[in-house]
């Protein structure tokens, strides 16, 4: 669809609801597998998530454990009292009636990422997969039950750009936690994204459109820039759009109308009565807070600050824990190139000795005074540039002995 003309008179009102399948051994509130992926259907099953009469749900605490370690990654703050609840509602794909999920009192709230605001952070159990064939709909009941953990954003994202860069951080957080794959090939990692538009400095649209179950973030940028050009012609028009849930078709690039969505109220949340509620200490927070791995946005400052990367290379390897486990093994210039440039290691010279270094510094100082300049007034890019000159000089040289160099002659 063509961006019809004035959109600049448009603003985007943009959250998101991203959920994320965790890879625990058994499932959420029964012993089934959780590894659902690849397996017949219907083979992970019991009682519980085939929700038969009578069978009783009993929570999964390493579940528990990871939501909130998820929460704390983000900076949110913990309910030290939580519960469980259940969501009406009639779908093939949820035997029961109702999933069993967190209402009122999540796990976690009121957190932040790259400056963006989390609103939530709450456990729900995964619904069944359906399987749509010519005539018929077939149900696998192997996914129902998974944990599943929802984060939902508030409406703060200004377009698909800005929401692109939060998704992939956030991404890389659960992978550092070692929570989940988030393959989103897989369906481990699932976003949906809530839509609407303004006018700059009204209030909120009483509407809004979701887009669920996309599986990339290629499509999930179409979807949201596809979605919001489609509502900018309608209100242009004197229509308002519909508040419904909408699919994305990857082979148009078009969203498309699945139902009207509901409100909260539609599904009746009550407090879960087979689950008691949880009670949780300060202590046992704080003992998971300390347990927390280095975060992603913390291994880019130790590749810029500690090792001299650049912040090109920073964000490459601290994506890949494969590849900055690599790194650490022999933090080089020499390995980041290797590694980013997927190339074999070159072949390093003999130590260069610290009076060329020295000697062929001045010369780069004396050549380069606005980086001079920059590096005394704070700038960490300017050093990154002079060690680089002085690289063109000599070649592979001791990165620290150079910054060590560096250092007493700007001073």
């Amino acid at each position: 669809m063509k961006n019809p003309p004035f959109k600049q008179l448009w603003q985007t009102v943009l959250g998101f609801e991203v959920h994320i399948e965790l890879e625990t051994s058994s499932k959420m509130f029964c012993g089934c597998p959780a590894d659902h992926f690849g397996a017949s259907p219907n083979t992970q099953v019991c009682p519980v998530c085939l929700g038969l009469p009578g069978a009783l749900p009993v929570p999964n605490a390493r579940a528990i454990e990871w939501c909130i370690k998820l929460g704390l990654a983000m900076g949110c703050q913990v309910n030290l009292f939580s519960k469980f609840d259940r969501k009406n509602y009639f779908y093939p794909d949820l035997p029961k009636g109702y999933q069993i999920t967190q209402y009122d009192i999540p796990f976690c709230h009121d957190g932040e990422l790259l400056g963006h605001k989390i609103k939530r952070v709450h456990l729900e159990e995964d619904t069944a997969k359906l399987q749509h064939q010519e005539n018929m709909t077939l149900i696998d009941f192997n996914r129902s039950g998974v944990p599943l953990v929802e984060v939902v954003t508030e409406a703060d994202f200004k377009d698909s750009g800005d929401s692109d860069v939060f998704l992939k951080e956030l991404q890389q957080i659960i992978r550092a936690l070692g929570i989940s794959s988030a393959d989103m090939e897989k369906g481990s990692m699932r976003l949906e994204a809530n839509i609407s538009v303004r006018h700059p400095g009204e209030p909120l649209p009483k509407y809004k459109v979701e887009v669920k179950n996309v599986n990339s973030f290629r499509f999930i940028k179409k979807a949201i820039d596809y979605e919001v050009a489609r509502q900018i012609q309608l209100l242009e028009s004197g229509q308002t759009p519909v508040q419904e849930t909408r699919g994305f078709k990857e082979a148009t690039g078009e969203t498309v109308s699945q139902r009207v969505k509901e409100e909260a109220h539609d599904y009746r949340y009550f407090p879960e009565p087979d689950i008691p509620p949880l009670q949780f200490t300060k202590q046992q927070i704080e003992s998971w807070r300390s347990e927390l791995p280095v975060l992603p946005v913390q291994v880019r400052q130790e590749l810029i600050t500690k090792h001299h990367l650049s912040p090109q290379y920073a964000v490459i390897i601290s994506s890949d824990q494969v590849m900055y486990a690599e790194f650490l093994k022999n933090p080089t210039q020499n390995m980041a190139d290797a590694l980013v440039n997927k190339r074999p290691l070159k072949t390093v010279s003999p130590s260069v000795p610290e009076l060329k270094i020295r000697y062929v510094a001045k010369h780069v100082i004396a050549a380069n005074p606005k980086a001079v300049a920059d590096l005394k007034s704070g700038k960490q890019q300017a050093l990154f540039f002079l060690i680089g000159q002085i690289k063109k000089e000599i070649g592979e040289i001791n990165i620290k002995m150079a910054q060590k160099v560096i250092d007493e002659l700007v001073q």
